[in-house]
């Protein structure tokens, strides 16, 4: 074989198997690729409108955090896990929203849990109070920006999260006690102290049981401090699986039905 013909033959195979690479995949073009910009900091995020969408109706929101490994600034990482569900037509038919992936920038985080070596594993701190953190201040912007600019029904503010973005999203939360119709933290956690300012949000809290990353315990501990306080909220562990539990979560088939079905108009 010509030399000529191997260099085509080697480009094509390089072109078939990073045109099929899953990172590649991810663009998903249904989501606009969108930037808010403050100051001098600035908060990648993509944008999925409903299907057929009219300014003068007004649509739920739900912003989604990512995990740790999702952060950059190429406004793509973020939708690779929980964008496809969102873009899957019976969804879209059936619940239609304004769904909003930001991303976190390298070396931040959604939250402001601690790690501390114990022994050959480490324990998680988590805060027992409200904390300063600027990503979570361009998250807040965000959600002003788009209740000024969409027809967004402010009665059914929805977040959720996984991992790095499940403690976040208590942490979102627990910023703007009365904002937040209801929330959903995958593989997350938080500090029991924190369940008076989350209590007003219905909650739907989701882990593996053989999680090693983030410890169940961290799950359950803030789910029986809110059943304390009488919230409306529900724990689902699966049993066996590990710290990927956003892939059992994705695939409840009661998830939607349940966000559409909570708003601030239905609160006390």
């Amino acid at each position: 074989m010509k030399l000529k013909s191997i260099v085509t033959l080697i480009l094509s195979l390089l072109c078939f198997f990073i045109g099929t690479s899953p990172v590649f995949s991810q663009s998903l073009p249904e989501y606009s690729k969108e930037y808010l910009i403050r100051n001098n900091d600035s908060l990648p995020y993509r944008l999925l409108l409903p299907k057929n969408y009219n300014k003068d109706e007004t649509y739920p929101l739900i912003l989604f955090l990512h995990g740790s490994g999702e952060r950059g600034n190429d406004n793509e990482l973020q939708l690779k896990h929980g964008a496809s569900f969102f873009v899957n037509d019976s969804i879209r038919d059936n619940y239609p929203a304004i769904v909003v992936f930001p991303q976190c920038k390298e070396g931040k985080s959604w939250d402001n849990v601690k790690s501390v070596p114990q022994g050959s594993s480490e324990q998680l701190i988590f805060p027992t109070k409200h904390e300063d953190n600027v990503q979570l201040d361009l998250v807040e912007d965000l959600i002003k920006f788009l209740q000024k600019n969409y027809a967004i029904d402010k009665s059914q503010l929805f977040v959720g999260g996984l991992s790095m973005g499940g403690m976040g999203t208590f942490e979102l939360v627990s910023r703007n006690p009365r904002q937040y119709a209801a929330a959903f933290a995958i593989c997350g956690g938080a500090h029991p102290n924190m369940a008076r300012r989350l209590k007003r949000t219905s909650w739907w809290i989701f882990h593996g049981d053989a999680d090693t990353v983030i410890s169940p315990e961290s799950s359950i501990q803030i789910y029986d401090a809110l059943k304390s306080k009488n919230s409306d909220v529900k724990l689902t562990m699966y049993k066996g699986v590990g710290h990927d539990s956003w892939t059992n979560a994705f695939q409840e088939p009661g998830l939607m039905k349940w966000l559409f079905s909570r708003s601030k108009r239905l609160k006390r």
